[in-house]
């Protein structure tokens, strides 16, 4: 099939690889703007361009796609189909209308739920133990449209978003590849159901600080959904503490009890960070202490030379 293929950051590059890879036309690659990236905040291409390069393939960049110069670029290459993947940026209706069998989205969720930009972080921050990926019809409302296929993915107890999606790319890629072939062959798209519709917006960096009063599972599920990005976070002296990783503690230390630690107390053996909150302790597996580098938060604890206030540690455990 003749395409144009839409997408920016790398969970869209699995679909890009994978297109080619089936023997698709694909007849040009549309992308948003370099970025600042980095600390030098020096101009990026998107991953996306980078891998179209890579494949030899035209790269168009448009500032919106509502450019008339894009919607004439667009109208040339007369594509049949435009798969997209996390392009990021609201595609108009008279370019909807370009290509002969519309614009195609893969989502990464099960549509009705969380349409949105965050769908992946919002199912993990929901604790949901099901979700997956659709691939529907773009439509002018937001994620809304008729859906040709879905698969669904199991979300571990450990999963982060970024390992949720990095298995979602590459299974929903190859979703991709057999949507097409279904519309080959003259399949048409259900319409999503009214019922069951959950939004997914961007996580804001406010809502991912943590309340040590919720209980354990909820934190979680937070640190978890919001890992790499923004990350959760608490308060520690005055500065942005990081947590990346906190699981419920399997074991406590001889002399511990659960209701010994109150929410957001702070105690540390040789292995283990733990901390209360509201109905039970987490182990912090994960941390970053504002300015530095990520590191287990045992070894963050041991490297504590002044420890902070609230800060307890367990001298017998460290002899």
């Amino acid at each position: 099939m003749r395409i144009v293929f839409a997408g920016t950051p790398d969970p869209a590059v699995p679909s890009l690889d994978a297109l080619v890879a089936a023997g698709h036309e694909v007849v040009g690659v549309v992308t948003r703007p370099d970025a600042p990236s980095g600390r030098g905040k020096k101009l990026r291409p998107s991953p996306v361009a980078v891998r179209a390069e890579e494949l030899g393939l035209e790269v168009v960049k448009p500032t919106h796609p509502r450019d008339e110069d894009f919607i004439a670029w667009l109208t040339q290459k007369a594509p049949e189909a435009c798969p997209v993947v996390a392009y990021g940026a609201l595609v108009p209706q008279k370019v909807l209308d370009i290509p002969t069998h519309g614009w195609l989205n893969l989502h990464f969720s099960l549509l009705p739920a969380w349409r949105g930009a965050a769908p992946v972080q919002r199912s993990i921050m929901a604790g949901e133990t099901i979700t997956g990926a659709s691939v529907f019809e773009l439509v002018a409302e937001l994620d809304a449209g008729p859906v040709y296929r879905t698969l669904t993915e199991e979300v571990g107890e450990l999963d982060t978003s970024a390992d949720l999606l990095e298995r979602l790319s590459h299974s929903g890629a190859e979703l991709l590849v057999q949507t097409l072939a279904d519309i080959a062959a003259g399949a048409t798209p259900t319409p999503q159901p009214d019922e069951g519709i959950t939004l997914a917006p961007k996580i804001t960096v406010d809502e991912t600080r943590i309340d040590w009063q919720q209980p354990a599972a909820r934190i979680g599920a937070l640190v978890r959904g919001a890992n790499p990005n923004p990350g959760a976070w608490t308060m520690l002296e005055g500065q942005r503490f990081k947590v990346l990783l906190a699981t419920p503690a399997t074991s406590l230390p001889e002399g511990l009890q659960e209701e010994t630690l109150s929410p957001g107390a702070l105690h540390a053996t040789k292995r283990q960070l733990l901390v209360g909150t509201g109905d039970g302790v987490l182990e912090l597996v994960q941390v970053q202490a504002f300015g530095k580098k990520q590191m287990a938060g045992a070894d963050w604890a041991r490297g504590m030379h002044a420890l902070p206030e609230g800060f307890e540690r367990d001298h017998e455990e460290n002899r």
